[in-house]
């Protein structure tokens, strides 16, 4: 009898054993890859938290996108070309359905960036892909309304006086305008940006913010960079004496500027 027992163990079992653990290997090695890269023509900067989705998508009879078939989520993308591989199950496709490529960018869930021309694909004999996106310029919510907001702060070009106590450059300029829409939009000392501002009270916040893509001597550069910091950290403003103060989480004045209007 242990003798019969040691046999399966030997003959039975550990065959058995072997071919259980070898079928997930066998299962990732049957994935298929789609690789490529992901641009757009606009010479913006993305920012540090930008998000790329890229999903393989099956086409109803109508031609509209319908179920995911694979999906790769890229976070703190960087800059384009942005590149990304998606795996996906083979034995999802099927014959006499076609397939499609999608691709959006987001930055704190707002919609920068996506798609407007369908990118068709044979999944199985897919060679290298390019996709261009095209910038949306739209949000998943509205921009906040800052009719509340102090007189004069709203639809004024602001000039930066100061950053972070370091003063600023004579000839590079660094300005602020905040629309009565909550949008925001300026020149970083280099690049000209744009964004979107929440208003309560004296309470304010900036961002997210997309720029140009202009490169400029470093001195300017370091401006523009101590510049964009400073507005990311605004928590609190206030006027006085014509001037506007932005401040951080600890009362600290870190942009001061005067009115150019």
């Amino acid at each position: 009898m242990l003798g019969r027992i040691a046999e399966f163990m030997i003959f039975g079992f550990a065959p058995l054993l072997v071919g259980v653990l070898a079928l997930p290997m066998q299962s990732m090695a049957e994935d298929k890859v789609i690789s490529g890269e992901v641009l757009y023509r606009e010479r913006i900067a993305l920012p540090p938290d930008a998000v790329l989705t890229v999903q393989l998508m099956d086409l109803n009879p109508d031609g509209e996108p319908s179920t995911v078939i694979g999906q790769q989520i890229i976070p703190d993308a960087g800059q384009v070309p942005i590149k990304f591989e998606l795996h996906f199950d083979p034995d999802a496709i099927q014959p006499d359905v076609s397939y499609a490529l999608e691709a959006n960018i987001t930055v704190d869930h707002t919609l920068w960036f996506e798609n407007d021309t369908r990118y068709e694909v044979d999944p199985l004999n897919a060679g290298p892909q390019t996709l261009v996106l095209s910038m949306v310029r739209k949000s998943s919510s509205e921009p906040a309304s800052n009719e509340n907001a102090p007189a004069g702060l709203s639809d004024t070009a602001w000039l930066a006086e100061d950053i972070e106590g370091g003063g600023v450059i004579d000839y590079a300029q660094s300005t602020l305008r905040i629309g009565a829409d909550g949008k925001v939009s300026g020149k970083g000392a280099c690049n000209n940006y744009f964004g979107a501002a929440t208003i309560d009270g004296s309470s304010i916040k900036i961002g997210p913010l997309g720029s140009t893509f202009m490169a400029c001597p470093p001195a300017i550069m370091d401006q523009e960079r101590k510049f964009f910091d400073a507005l990311g950290k605004a928590a609190s403003f206030r006027i006085e004496d014509g001037k506007l103060y932005l401040a951080d989480n600890e009362g600290r004045d870190i942009l001061r500027f005067a009115s150019q209007d």
